[in-house]
This record gives structure tokens, C-alpha cells and sequence, in this order.
């Protein structure tokens, strides 16, 4: 890259602008587009989150890392259109998960890793409906988990 004429810039110069909009982006309000959220910082387009961190339109979370559009979860981190989702990471269009990682389109969900379009598992191992409620309540008060 030359310094030639209108439009051309030197490698020299591309490099130093560069890091002037990645610092100038780290001086950035926190919380860009936001409504009532309270601690968060780097998130943008977040309404009544709290103590997240790099999020993206996620609604009444609480303690998440770089998470998109999520409603109500808390201490998520990486999910993207996760809802009602505890401790779980790296997950997807998935709700009730609790410390889970790498689920995709699951729901209800407690201690499970990879797996896809499941619901009731609690391990990676199905359980049916009322099986899993009455072992989760118990995982959860043993685990205190709220």
C-alpha cells in the first residue's frame, strides 16, 4: 500500500490508525444503547441487564460474558439467543439450561455437554418430565443453585 493519491494509505499508517479506533473503542461509553442497566460494561442494545460484560441485546441477564440476544439468564458466557439459561456455555437457541456447554436448540437441560435439539436430560442422559423436575430440584439445593 502506497501513500500515492487520494485513497491510498502506507501499511505504516493503516497500522497506527488501527490502533488508534481499538483504543478510542476501549474509551467507549459502556453501555452504548442500553436502557437501565447497571454495571455492565461493553455491552450495547441491553435492557435491565446487570454486571455483564461484552453482551449484545440481551434482555434482564445478570452476569454474563459476551453473550447475544439472551433474556433472563445468568452467568452465561459466549450463548447467543439462549433464555432462563444458568452457569451454561457456548449454547444456542436454548432454554433452562443449567451449567451446560454447547448445546444447541435444547431445552431443560442440567449439567449437559453438546448435545442437540434434546430436552430432559439431566448428564446427557434423557429423563422424562417429571423425572427430571423432581431430580433438578434436588441437584439444585444440593448444588445451591437458585
Amino acid at each position: 500500500m502506497a501513500s500515492e493519491g487520494p485513497g491510498r494509505i502506507s501499511v505504516d499508517e493503516f497500522e497506527a490508525r488501527l490502533a488508534e479506533l481499538v483504543s478510542a473503542a476501549g474509551r467507549a461509553p459502556s453501555e452504548q444503547g442500553s436502557y437501565e442497566c447497571r454495571g455492565c460494561t461493553d455491552c450495547k442494545a441491553c435492557i435491565f441487564c446487570e454486571s455483564c460484560e461484552g453482551c449484545y441485546r440481551c434482555n434482564y441477564c445478570v452476569g454474563c460474558v459476551r453473550s447475544t440476544a439472551c433474556t433472563r439468564c445468568r452467568a452465561c458466557t459466549d450463548c447467543h439467543e439462549c433464555a432462563y439459561c444458568i452457569e451454561s456455555v457456548r449454547s444456542t437457541r436454548s432454554a433452562y439450561l443449567v451449567r451446560c456447554s454447547d448445546c444447541v436448540g435444547c431445552t431443560y437441560c442440567f449439567g449437559c455437554v453438546g448435545l442437540a435439539k434434546a430436552d430432559f436430560h439431566i448428564l446427557n442422559q434423557p429423563y422424562d418430565r417429571t423425572s427430571y423436575f423432581q431430580l433438578t430440584r434436588e441437584l439444585r439445593r444440593a448444588l445451591r443453585i437458585p
